[in-house]
């Protein structure tokens, strides 16, 4: 039995946006006849239900003042749904910028070209989390 794989010929730029746990591989087709956001592929009202997660991910398209003229579709993993729509953000931002360096001045401005570092801190033994201690008694 003879398999075909699917060739996809259209060019596009990838990135990579992280956040806590969360990894987005992002793709940005410049040269497209379809427009609009595909997440795991989901269309993003479907994947990020409310508005403030969609604002989040058009954020840097709305800062750079560019309108949807792009088909940009992500691989999103891990952490929990804001943290992947912030993870999304930073990917498109990286995207737009490996497309348009003019861009870098405003996104880098906004913030969303930095890597938040703020993880969650590991639990330390004879603790119960990482910070809280067991209760402590006199006698």
């Amino acid at each position: 039995m003879k398999v075909e794989k699917k060739v996809n010929s259209e060019k596009y730029i990838q990135a990579v946006g992280r956040r806590k746990t969360s990894i987005a591989r992002v793709r940005l087709f410049v040269e497209s006849d379809k427009t609009g956001f595909a997440v795991n592929d989901k269309d993003l009202a479907t994947y990020f239900p409310t508005e403030e997660l969609q604002r989040i991910v058009m954020d840097p398209l709305t800062k750079s003042k560019i309108s949807i003229k792009y088909r940009i579709t992500a691989k999103i993993k891990g952490g929990g749904i804001h943290s992947q729509a912030e993870a999304f953000r930073h990917g498109i931002s990286r995207t737009l910028i490996l497309h348009d360096v003019e861009l870098r001045k405003k996104l880098k401005k906004a913030g969303f070209l930095t890597r938040d570092p703020r993880m969650k801190e590991r639990r330390k033994f004879g603790l119960k989390k990482a910070r809280k201690a067991p209760q402590w008694s006199k006698r």
